[in-house]
């Protein structure tokens, strides 16, 4: 069963990507996107068949008008007409009529649509960077083909076989397609590397290359485990058990989940997750289909970290499975929710092929959250209205609102109770606990100056080249914090840096936006390193205002948390929903 965001989501995160997705034109040879499964938790691809209302009954008269019509103009049309061609017109306008995440999938995109849900795709194995127009080889994969061929951190890819592809202004896209190819095959890679006056070729043997779904999982204070998942792909959930288990051996008694901008995947991982928190036979999701038959998922109590005091972290980029795994946590009182509202899909998608190896993604039932609630928003209004959302919340200014009384949240006024007798609310998405909007504080003429021109990118690209050796070396959070601070003037380094690139310094303007740049500094060198996203969030979070709420809300938790509600947490929860703590 389908449950991601679709083509909406990456419609509307492509405009409000959280900021550490905006750290400039780079790559790897795969991304995230929304996936799908099959029958009812099962497998992807798996055909339905008949009619759902289990009448037996035909396509009826406006299907028959369809085909009649399709005949007709095979048939008497005064021109030729490529049917094939007209049904890949027709068939998105009929779903489009249905709902917003109903979609058709061309044969010649859904391999890249479903690969990332798959969690592995057929490539050479490094993450790269294309500001300067130059493949720069970010990070390599440990034990990938690029890693076993030799290609280092701080490489440039110069020349792919037997073409030049530096200073040509090629599209990333296209640089991915001649990187990647089937496993066992060769390609040979011309690296400008420093210390070497002569191009290094290196021949790679591509093979297979896990996508992470887990961006990054590290101690972010003194007991706190942080994690941050970016999709529900088919690993996801054991990605996450790992990295859960290793935290637990670090000290971890108290976990930040991190579900911003995760537009949601596979309906059976967030399932197996919200297992890990909750006690045995807690309702986790049921889904409905147009008979009313409902499935329903709980929870077998042997998860593990059934009493970890737990806080989620959503936004309106948290879509379908996160809203699904949020709703659990909230609905059964497991947890807190923090951040801004989610996106608000309650849909569930089935796909199902055609011969020709294009498919349909097809809603077949909506999902309800343990307390009854569908968080689906309105859609009645069209495609286009619906695609707006994301949009009119900032334009509104709901994002920036500092009470959460100011965000319009629903059009279903039903109440709704948690297990404890907290009120809650479907229809629009899910609504946090602690209501944190977008932080502004840092943010001057200057900071948007040097921003809009993406130096900071730059920069720390040059920065990190300069001390290649020190960069590479970096194995450890704590080997990262190190180089800092041999090197307190990074932000004054970068402040010369941007003038001699047209933006001239204001030191008061600097004075105010210093720990937001300098923030972004360490971020993106770390995230340049072998931390990868462990060594960007481990730097960034000194300003992420949601991050910071978060450990400010667990600190003030029992070290072991009851699924229920006392009157106290009560109490502080209702707080929260009204204002911003």
């Amino acid at each position: 069963m389908f449950i991601g965001a679709g083509v909406i989501l990456g419609l509307m995160i492509g405009v409000f990507a959280f900021a550490w997705r905006q750290a400039g034109p780079g790559g790897a040879e795969g991304g995230y996107d929304d996936g799908g499964l099959g029958n009812f938790y099962g497998i992807f691809g798996v055909y339905g068949g008949g009619d759902r209302d289990g009448s037996g009954g035909s396509s009826g008269s406006g299907g028959g008008k369809i085909s009649y019509t399709m005949s007709l103009i095979e048939k008497l049309y005064v021109d030729p007409v490529n049917s094939d061609s007209l049904a890949e017109k027709i068939i998105p306008l009929i779903l489009e009529e249905l709902d917003p995440h109903s979609v058709y999938i061309p044969a010649a995109d859904l391999a890249a649509v479903s690969e990332p849900l798959e969690g592995e795709f057929d490539g050479i194995g490094v993450m790269f960077n294309m500001l300067t127009d130059t493949v720069v080889v970010l990070n390599v994969i440990p034990s990938g083909p690029s890693d076993k061929a030799g290609v280092q951190n701080g490489d440039r890819i110069i020349r792919i076989d037997d073409s030049l592809v530096a200073g040509r202004k090629i599209a990333q896209d296209a640089i991915v397609k001649r990187l990647r190819g089937p496993r066992g095959t060769l390609v040979t890679l011309g690296i400008e590397r420093q210390g070497a006056q002569d191009l290094v070729q290196i021949v790679v043997e591509r093979g297979v290359i896990p996508l992470k779904a887990l961006d990054a999982a590290f101690m972010i204070a003194p007991g706190v485990g942080f994690v941050k998942l970016s999709s529900f792909s088919r690993l996801s959930f054991e990605e996450l058990r790992k990295a859960l288990a290793e935290l637990s051996a670090q000290g971890m008694r108290r976990l930040i989940f991190d579900l911003r901008d995760n537009g949601g995947g596979y309906l059976g991982q967030a399932i197996e997750m919200a297992n890990m928190f909750l006690r045995k036979d807690e309702l986790i999701v049921y889904t409905e289909d147009r008979a009313g038959r409902q499935t329903r998922e709980y929870s077998n109590g042997r998860g593990g970290f059934t009493e970890i005091p737990l806080v989620v972290l959503i936004d309106e980029g948290s879509a379908s499975s996160s809203e699904i795994l949020a709703g659990a946590i909230q609905d059964n009182d497991r947890g807190m929710i923090v951040g801004r509202r989610s996106f608000g899909k309650g849909l569930v998608q089935r796909e199902i092929p055609y011969p020709d190896g294009s498919a349909v993604r097809l809603t077949i039932a909506r999902y309800y959250t343990p307390s009854g609630r569908s968080i689906q928003k309105p859609y009645d209004h069209g495609v286009a209205e619906y695609q707006m959302d994301i949009y009119n919340r900032f334009a509104a200014g709901e994002v920036f609102s500092t009470s959460a009384d100011s965000v319009t949240l629903r059009q279903d006024t039903v109440s709704y109770f948690t297990r404890g007798g907290r009120v809650v609310h479907g229809g629009g998405g899910i609504m946090p606990d602690y209501f944190v909007p977008v932080d502004t504080v840092g943010v001057t003429p200057y900071y948007q100056r040097v921003n809009g021109r993406n130096l900071i990118n730059l920069f720390t690209m040059d920065w990190g080249d300069r001390h290649r050796t020190e960069m590479n070396a970096v194995s450890s959070i704590e080997d990262l914090a190190a180089i800092f601070s041999r090197y307190p003037g990074l932000t004054d380094e970068f402040v010369a840096y941007a003038a001699r690139n047209g933006v001239a310094p204001d030191r008061q303007q600097i004075a105010i936006s210093r720990q937001l740049i300098e923030a972004q500094l360490r971020a993106l060198t770390g995230r340049n390193t072998a931390l990868d996203y462990n060594g960007y969030f481990a730097n960034i979070y000194v300003i992420d205002s949601t991050i910071l709420k978060a450990i400010e809300v667990l600190n003030g938790m029992p070290d072991e948390m009851s699924n229920v509600a006392t009157e106290a947490s009560n109490k502080e929860l209702n707080e929260g929903r009204t204002k911003n703590n």
